[in-house]
């Protein structure tokens, strides 16, 4: 189910007002698009000017290189690979298991979600079925992780804007989920925590109800978080009717997740296309109407509350039996206990540790509805431990794609607006 806003009063009052033609000669005149200049009297000169690739406002090793006239872009082109680690060639170097970890540091603020997705594609090429407590202990990690990432990115849309209270709730919020993460995973941020044909360790005693306190505490404080940009005059005037992305362009330029949602297209993995047992749960997807910096924010908001709900329903539901696949022999590591004792199962944890998983040979293409928008691993095996290649469809590179049409004609300070709200990480962008 697809749930569209709508606008606050002030809000449509706000793009009223910007739709309202100004006397000065080179001012905004419309809330549907960019500044319109009046032809001057005399010629100026463009200037050139760089926005990064070390900037506050560009969310990490962005180059923006703009065009001036006066204030108004005429031109932007964003520079990326200041962050270029080659993640897709060293994967063509290692075995399955030892890919984990690159994953943590592509979209480094969700690594759990990262870790499932390409997890979920190596256990399709190897045509393994986990069961369904790893599958439930998958999908409240990856809603855990879009909390935390869109708790960061809109403590930064709001510091961006001006509003640094925000990012004071925020942060505080995620550090609740990073305990919670390392009690799971023994680490806060890069946990490294999936395997192929399933997770590296159960759930501890206790936690599925931590992580139920913390969902019943978390919903008012996001109400009261939310309640400090809403109707907030200041945010909709940096933000309603600036950066508008059409439909008809979102989907031209590939863009996926809260930014395309923003736009009015309720595309969402999750329910298109479930997997690890989405289809079980009940949540709708969130849609704007205008498809502005507001309406982004608005989606991501509304995603928080979703996903809530989600963690909820799995952790009432949540499965016995096994965490791991437990006829998968040659792909998953046996218990410690295990491998302590036999010797058949020694001699098996040390042929995964050297040689790697045991895949046959095809390929295959998986993607997973990632806080940042869709994240998809293309493998192509010739059997063995080792992929023969392996590319990864980085959701922010994608989203970034669409900066030249949707700045030009904004002043500087609405394109720090623009980058806010599209809520991007290099380091996959880069990979």
């Amino acid at each position: 189910m697809a749930a569209e806003f709508a606008y606050p009063d002030n809000a449509a009052k706000t793009a009223d007002a910007r739709a309202e033609p100004h006397d000065t000669p080179g001012t905004l005149s419309s809330s549907n698009g960019p500044a319109e200049r009046a032809e001057p009297e005399f010629k100026t000169e463009k200037m050139s000017l760089s926005m990064g690739p070390s900037h506050p406002s560009t969310h990490g090793v962005l180059r923006l290189q703009m065009e001036l006239d006066g204030e108004i872009l005429t031109k932007a082109d964003p520079v990326i690979g200041y962050l270029h680690r080659g993640d897709e060639k060293i994967a063509e170097n290692m075995t399955y298991n030892q890919f984990v970890p690159y994953t943590d540091r592509l979209d480094y603020l969700a690594p759990l979600a990262n870790n499932m997705a390409y997890a979920i594609a190596v256990e399709r090429l190897a045509r393994l079925e986990v069961p369904p407590r790893c599958q439930a202990i998958r999908v409240i990690t990856a809603e855990m992780a879009r909390i935390s990432s869109h708790l960061m990115g809109l403590g930064a849309f709001g510091l961006d804007v001006g509003a640094w209270s925000v990012l004071l709730y925020t942060l505080n919020e995620r550090e609740k989920l990073y305990k919670l993460f390392e009690e799971l995973t023994g680490a806060r941020f890069t946990t490294s925590y999936t395997r192929i044909g399933g997770v590296s360790r159960d759930v501890p005693d206790g936690w599925l109800g931590r992580v139920n306190a913390f969902c019943d505490q978390f919903l008012p404080i996001l109400e009261e978080t939310l309640a400090l940009l809403t109707r907030n005059k200041i945010f909709m005037d940096r933000t309603v009717g600036v950066g508008v992305i059409a439909k008809e362009d979102a989907l031209a330029f590939g863009l996926t997740g809260p930014n395309l949602r923003g736009s009015g297209v309720p595309l969402d993995l999750r329910k298109d296309r479930p997997y690890s047992g989405y289809d079980n749960y009940e949540f709708d997807v969130p849609v704007g109407t205008k498809g502005d910096c507001y309406d982004r924010y608005l989606v991501r908001g509304e995603e928080m509350r979703q996903s809530v709900r989600i963690i909820r329903q799995v952790i009432a539901k949540f499965p016995g039996g096994a965490w791991y696949a437990t006829d998968a022999r040659k792909i998953f590591a046996p218990p410690k206990e295990k491998i302590l004792s036999s010797m058949e199962e020694l001699i098996q944890n040390f042929m995964l540790v050297t040689e790697g998983p045991q895949m046959p040979a095809g390929e295959v293409y998986f993607e997973a509805e990632n806080p940042k928008g869709i994240l998809g691993f293309y493998i192509v095996s010739k059997g063995g431990g080792v992929p023969w290649r392996l590319k990864i469809r980085a959701p922010s590179f994608c989203n970034l794609s669409i900066l030249p049409k949707i700045c030009v004609g904004w002043l500087i300070s609405d394109v720090v607006a623009i980058l806010g709200s599209l809520d991007f990480v290099m380091g996959e962008c880069d990979r």
